[in-house]
């Protein structure tokens, strides 16, 4: 499930017209550096793969990449390169500035409330029932099942670590959601496999 699609969000009134529109991803990466910190690319996708994957998405490095450009260009952050201990070659760090916090801020309160767009790949399949073996059909399940609970699992414990860092409060509820609507995926896939077995026995009743 995906909450957004890249869309461009357009300025609110006309006292915002100048901010650039900017795709969802932006938003979202600007987001990460709300949070104060001074961060590289490969900081920025691992607190993504921490937190945004299990509400909306992961962008890949390529992606974080050209968004920080695309932020860079706008002036909503700026960079440095820093030298690393361990003697490999410097690495270039972002961090938000004080026009970037306004605009994030501004695109939390004010962006249309658009609804989540599901595309559950797993129901496209079996809606497509009739052409699949039975047995394939409750594979196809449980796997999604097994899925459902791993991620259950991983926010649970995400869940607990956003808990240790005070500045992280809101992070935490959202995996707690999410947490949430895994257990219900999970719930979800045993209520249709017990469907799918009591379709079976209404079919065998009909047979003669």
């Amino acid at each position: 499930m995906r909450n957004v699609t890249d869309e461009k969000v357009g300025a609110a009134s006309a006292g915002d017209a100048e901010r650039p529109a900017l795709p969802a991803t932006s938003w979202a990466v600007l987001g990460l550096l709300s949070f104060g910190e001074e961060l590289s690319g490969y900081d920025l996708k691992k607190w993504s793969d921490w937190s945004l994957r299990f509400f909306y998405w992961s962008p890949s490095f390529s992606q974080i990449y050209g968004e920080l450009k695309r932020l860079e260009k706008v002036g909503y952050v700026s960079s440095r390169m820093v030298a690393q201990e361990t003697g490999n070659r410097d690495k270039r760090v972002y961090v938000i500035t004080d026009e970037g916090m306004a605009a994030v801020r501004h695109w939390a309160r004010e962006a249309p409330v658009e609804p989540p767009v599901l595309k559950h790949g797993v129901m496209l399949r079996l809606w497509l029932g009739h052409l699949l073996e039975a047995d394939r059909m409750r594979e196809v399940l449980g796997r999604h099942r097994e899925y459902a609970e791993a991620m259950r699992e991983r926010a649970e414990v995400d869940v607990e670590s956003a808990r240790a860092e005070e500045a992280w409060a809101y992070p935490a509820l959202v995996l707690k959601w999410s947490e949430r609507f895994y257990a219900s995926e999970r719930d979800l896939a045993d209520a249709m496999l017990a469907d799918l077995d009591e379709m079976d026995g209404l079919d065998a009743k009909s047979r003669p």
